[in-house]
């Protein structure tokens, strides 16, 4: 009762707290995000087994779990040893050659560690299946509160067109695209590096709630996303970016890392930039608050995702350059015989 009058009386600051029906997304949500954790362990405990069975099927195959790994891994619990039979269930689309896999499927065949692979295995079907079970009560609570009136597909929007992003094993079962785009009349696959996973995530975690929050700054502020500066006597001590485990920031971080290996992405100079000041860490940091930036953009704002003019970033980082340098020779105090030395001696290359 004392925190509430305080409360009342402006004398505490609020707190964010998401709708009710956010509240069991995000529930669900979580808790899909254990289920996948699960299921990477079990992949971990299945290469282990093969590993000390002298099998590295793992070497020869990306994905343990994949259409080719998946194959091979039921052969060999089905009692199939010869390695020239089990190469040969692997996709065509594998890089290594029948010859490469036979190669890593020489082994001891223990029955241990036999029975732990078969165990592993079906307790990974198990989280499986029980990941599209959680898929499917996201989805039914998602067209539950879609808004009044709003259409479930991307008819409405008849300029929009067809964008391919890649599809993994812990995307959502469901066409999150369109539940997104009817829940928060904006396309976000529009933008670079935002995949199902994290429409997923900023759909469950946040939703139309983002429109709560006054600023972009806000917004990425409270993600803990931009530099805490604490000052002391009018200078800055410490910048750090505060701590945090918030869903939404951790999806765009890794969004943010993973477009920094990219060579054509909007954001990739941007990102390459900030590397090379402050190091990798910072620039994911950076990245993702730009992608914060443009999603509460694009949602409170209801437009569409713009490509940045690359001509004209061009432009400010030449200008940027030349007054820097400008600046410099200044600080420098040259003569007007030593800068005619310093022109003369340049060579710029042809055009």
């Amino acid at each position: 009762m004392w925190i509430q009058k305080l409360h009342s009386l402006g004398l505490l600051s609020s707190s964010f707290l998401l709708s009710d029906y956010l509240q069991t997304l995000r529930s669900y949500y979580g808790h899909r995000e254990h289920l996948i954790e699960q299921t990477a362990m079990y992949i971990n405990k299945m290469q282990k087994s093969l590993r000390l069975m002298n099998i590295r099927l793992d070497v020869a195959i990306r994905d343990l779990a994949g259409k080719s790994g998946r194959a091979i891994l039921d052969a060999i619990l089905a009692g199939h040893r010869d390695p020239n039979y089990l190469a040969s269930l692997a996709h065509f689309r594998v890089k290594k050659s029948p010859d490469e896999i036979a190669a890593a499927l020489h082994g001891n065949w223990r029955e241990d560690l036999l029975f732990e692979l078969r165990s592993c295995l079906a307790f990974y079907d198990a989280y499986r299946k029980e990941i599209l079970i959680c898929d499917q009560k996201i989805q039914s609570i998602m067209l539950e509160f879609i808004p009044d009136g709003e259409a479930l597909t991307l008819d409405s929007n008849p300029a929009e067109k067809p964008i391919r992003k890649q599809v993994n094993r812990n995307s959502p079962s469901f066409n999150i695209r369109h539940l997104a785009f009817a829940h928060l009349k904006i396309d976000l696959f529009q933008i670079p590096g935002v995949s199902h996973s994290t429409a997923l995530c900023l759909l469950c975690n946040m939703g139309n709630d983002i429109k709560r929050f006054a600023s972009a700054k806000r917004f990425a502020s409270w993600l803990r996303l931009v530099p805490n500066n604490k000052l002391s006597g009018g200078r800055i001590i410490s910048s750090k970016t505060p701590k945090g485990k918030n869903a939404i920031a951790l999806a765009l971080r890794q969004a943010a890392n993973s477009r920094g290996n990219q060579k054509e992405h909007p954001l990739t100079p941007f990102f390459k930039r900030i590397a090379y000041r402050k190091g990798r860490n910072a620039a994911i940091t950076a990245t993702a608050r730009k992608l914060a930036v443009i999603i509460w953009n694009m949602v409170t704002k209801t437009q569409p995702y713009r490509q940045p003019n690359f001509e004209l970033l061009s432009e400010k980082r030449k200008y940027a350059q030349v007054k820097n340098i400008k600046s410099r020779l200044f600080r420098l105090n040259l003569t007007d015989d030593e800068m005619m030395e310093l022109f003369q001696k340049t060579s710029f290359p042809s055009t």
